[in-house]
């Protein structure tokens, strides 16, 4: 079934309210993760130090906006194209490889996601609004899942090699 353009106006107006708190709805974000996920917080530099989700953090804002953002731009590809195409394709599971994510961390996440976006819509959220974040959501870990299949393959054949020489 095709992303509508009912789907992508429900997500951006749901990322707007999102952005209109944001630096209580990162912490909000942060917060779910970690309550689903302890042991999440060695995956993000702007939490390892940190006792819990530090309020007013710059570089916790800048990736909450980040990811709420890559979501809001994947629905808006969905509806256009009917597939969600990563501009940065190779950094992104390069950097998603090497931090150790597995499949269960894009649960935690989606489900934090969720959660803080319908903390942020309050009284406009709707379960029609929910399953477009959920199906622009699933869009961008398919397509971050397969950049680090790529990459995964890249290492795998870069071991062989040296494995060759050794």
């Amino acid at each position: 079934m095709p992303f509508t353009d009912k789907q992508e106006a429900l997500v951006n107006a749901s990322y707007e309210a999102f952005k209109e708190n944001l630096p209580g709805n990162s912490v909000l974000f942060y917060s779910f993760i970690l309550e689903k996920e302890p042991a999440a917080k060695s995956l993000f530099s702007f939490l390892k130090d940190s006792d819990g989700v530090p309020q007013n953090n710059p570089s916790l804002q800048a990736h909450a906006e980040k990811v709420f953002g890559l979501v809001r731009d994947a629905a808006a590809q969905l509806r256009a194209t009917g597939v969600v195409v990563l501009t940065d394709v190779i950094k992104l599971g390069s950097f998603h490889v090497h931090k150790g994510i597995v499949n269960a961390h894009f649960v935690v996440v989606k489900e934090a996601l969720l959660k803080t976006l319908k903390e942020a819509a309050g009284a406009n959220w709707s379960d029609e609004m929910s399953i477009a974040w959920e199906v622009a959501y699933n869009g961008l870990a398919d397509a971050i899942k397969k950049a680090m299949i790529v990459e995964l393959s890249l290492l795998l054949n870069y071991i062989q090699v040296v494995n060759l020489f050794s």
